[in-house]
């Protein structure tokens, strides 16, 4: 995601910065209130962490005025102002949710997931860069790879493609011929081994144990079936 922070206290600001960017987004920082409306306006970030107490325009102005120009972008507002009434103002004028300082890392982490999660970023995200999960593995499309924990899988465009074709039929037999047909060039011919190299293959990559396969299932006389 791209995301917008407004802070004014250098260290605050910086500190998230980096934890953002360790989380893979892409972070708009700004020190006050008029620079988080041009940057709103130029950079169009998904979501804006808001600090209240800033020079020029106060968080507050900035959700109020964020709101005539977008009614959907999550807004986070995190403020030392932790009162009743500063929370409430706060989700009146429209914002998503509100963090009191000080806080923890993962706290801050997880309220930003949540809210994403609610708006649908998250989901729209995983679309946009083709991920996809098959049991305790996440195929990351666009990148070529698949992760299971730590660990970086690198796979071939082929290999991707079988991995969607089980991933589309999930449950069902998904028969040779039509794993041919969708994961190779009309000229593959049938009685070609290349099939048969390929799920054997991908098996040593993916599965834990590929004599013992969980992800890729052989359905003896049919095909193979992906759970």
């Amino acid at each position: 995601m791209r995301i917008l922070i407004a802070e004014d206290d250098t260290h605050t600001r910086e500190a998230l910065r980096q934890v953002l960017t360790r989380e893979g987004h892409t972070v708009i920082a700004t020190a006050d209130g008029a620079a988080a409306m041009t940057s709103f306006r130029n950079d169009k970030p998904d979501f804006v962490c808001l600090d209240i107490m800033m020079p020029e325009l106060s968080g507050y102005d900035v959700c109020r005025a964020i709101r005539r120009l977008d009614e959907r972008v999550p807004v986070l507002f995190l403020s030392a102002k932790s009162e009743e009434v500063d929370r409430v103002l706060g989700l009146e004028l429209g914002a998503d949710d509100f963090l009191g300082k000080p806080f923890g890392v993962r706290e801050f982490i997880a309220r930003i997931q949540a809210i994403a999660r609610r708006a649908g970023l998250l989901q729209a995200q995983a679309q946009a860069a083709g991920v996809f999960q098959m049991g305790d593995l996440r195929v990351t499309s666009s990148e070529l790879r698949a992760h299971r924990g730590t660990e970086t899988i690198a796979i071939t465009p082929r290999e991707l493609r079988v991995l969607q074709v089980f991933h589309e039929r999930k449950g069902r037999v998904v028969d040779r011929n039509t794993l041919c047909d969708e994961a190779w060039d009309a000229d593959y011919f049938p009685n070609s081994r290349a099939l048969d190299q390929c799920i054997s293959q991908l098996r040593k990559k993916i599965e834990l144990d590929h004599a013992s396969p969980r992800i890729i299932q052989t359905v003896h006389g049919a095909g193979y079936r992906y759970e």
